[in-house]
């Protein structure tokens, strides 16, 4: 029974492949599938792959490279302190958090963007330069940048470890500074200072919270948890003395913007 219904479909199917070999141009035959890398002018097939990897992992890796070279580790690290010092565990959701630290972020980099884009990438798209030369004009002021926000000290400790045992990493100027030491010493620096900012947010709802406890404790109500009754209390001082203003504001002027 399968057979005799399989015997009309394969009939089909050979009928079609006559078809498409007795009407179809000689031309068609002749044509091959091949992949074009472009004119190889300046190298082989084999260095245009290697470049079109390199292309992908740092598209892929864009995210880490946003949070590894800019401000947006203090201010969302700082923004999450924020909401624990509050008492809140998912208020606001993570998703609103992460979008307000990048957009300060993108406030805070402006500047670095545009430099970067006028003197990499912009004079790319232009031909002017090679993509040698606008990776390194593109990436020159993200390194500047983290070189005026990081601290001596982390810095050193990295300089230190980078040159063994020969001796700390010596270079002629802080533009030579290589990323390998820069930019770990940048993200411990970026992490002391959110460290600071967080613990002078905790003190003022943290005596909230000890007075509120006392209180309950002197009306012997023991068994009712502070949170409970100091939750509402932080929520209304936070909003009266516009708290989301402050720390916004203090967070972006913390970079000198």
């Amino acid at each position: 029974m399968k057979n005799k219904l399989l015997l009309p479909g394969l009939l089909w199917i050979a009928s079609l492949a006559l078809a498409m070999t007795v009407f179809l141009p000689a031309d068609a035959f002749a044509q091959s599938l091949t992949f074009d890398l472009g004119k190889q002018t300046n190298g082989s097939a084999a260095a245009r792959m290697i470049q079109l990897v390199a292309l992908l992992t740092v598209i892929a890796l864009a995210p880490s490279i946003l949070i590894m070279v800019t401000s947006f580790t203090r201010i969302v690290v700082v923004l999450s302190f924020v909401r624990s010092a509050i008492g809140l565990q998912q208020t606001p959701p993570n998703q609103v958090l992460i979008s307000l630290a990048l957009f300060l972020t993108l406030f805070v980099m402006q500047p670095t963007f545009m430099k970067a884009w006028e003197d990499g990438i912009q004079p790319l798209m232009n031909e002017k330069i090679t993509e040698q030369q606008a990776m390194e004009l593109t990436a020159a002021p993200f390194h500047m940048f983290m070189l005026h926000h990081v601290r001596e000290k982390d810095l050193g400790l990295f300089m230190d470890m980078a040159g063994g045992e020969k001796g700390p990493l010596v270079v002629e100027k802080p533009e030579d500074t290589p990323w390998r030491v820069l930019i770990p010493a940048f993200m411990i620096s970026e992490l002391k200072r959110a460290f600071e900012i967080g613990f002078l947010i905790f003190v003022p709802f943290v005596i909230i919270d000890m007075l509120v406890a006392s209180i309950l404790m002197a009306m012997g109500m023991m068994m009712l948890p502070p949170v409970t009754i100091s939750l509402p209390f932080k929520l209304i001082f936070f909003v009266l003395v516009d708290g989301w203003y402050m720390v916004c504001g203090s967070l972006v002027k913390s970079f000198g913007t």
